[in-house]
């Protein structure tokens, strides 16, 4: 069946448009399953804590790159690739093109040499459709201020490490305009919802 990701800066929404539209679907009567990166399997779950702890600020860009890309060889093989042979819509909150951006582009990895990583790693598994959330940086940074809980260590990077990341994702939408829909996240969500299921519709042909 169908791969659909939700990429964005942080507080952009998508995880917020990931459960609507998955309320959509099962609404419909398709058979969806959620995941989320990095994480999603007993193994993930754990590199999550490394990648995100605050207490691993100055980690090497590219021990970052290589535990995000271990987190999603395990999702692949042990919870996408089972679902979508089952017939499901799998939604991913976070993907390839996360580690595209974030390490490729913003740590100043390379695209290519992040994208035959993860092409490995995943056994060249792409979504079908992702979805990118674009929201001003200085919006997102105030969501973070306002939401009353510790900074991860992604979220914690300099302002400018959030713009070249915003500034990657508008470019990862004009490298791979075929599979890539850009959505404006500054709206009201029901607004943005309605972007999605249409984009989902005419894409895909999904009945939604």
């Amino acid at each position: 069946m169908f791969f659909i990701t939700f990429e964005g800066i942080d507080q952009s929404g998508k995880s917020t448009q990931l459960e609507m539209l998955a309320g959509a679907m099962e609404k419909a009567g398709i058979s969806v399953l959620r995941v989320r990166e990095p994480g999603g399997t007993p193994l993930g779950e754990s590199i999550r804590e490394l990648l995100l702890g605050p207490e691993h600020a100055g980690m090497d860009p590219w021990t970052e790159a290589l535990l995000y890309a271990a987190a999603r060889a395990q999702l692949v093989k042990d919870v996408i690739r089972p679902a979508l042979m089952q017939g499901k819509i799998v939604l991913a909150d976070r993907f390839i093109d996360s580690s595209l951006v974030y390490q490729g582009m913003a740590r100043d990895l390379g695209v290519e040499r992040i994208l035959d990583l993860n092409r490995g790693a995943t056994g060249g598994l792409m979504p079908d459709l992702t979805f990118v959330f674009h929201l001003a940086v200085d919006v997102s940074r105030e969501r973070l201020a306002n939401r009353g809980r510790v900074e991860d260590r992604i979220e914690g990077e300099p302002m400018e490490f959030h713009r070249k990341v915003e500034e990657g994702y508008r470019r990862l939408e004009k490298m791979y305009p075929a599979r890539v829909a850009g959505i404006d996240a500054g709206r009201g969500v029901d607004e943005i919802h309605a972007d999605v299921a249409r984009e989902c519709r005419e894409r895909l042909g999904l009945e939604i």
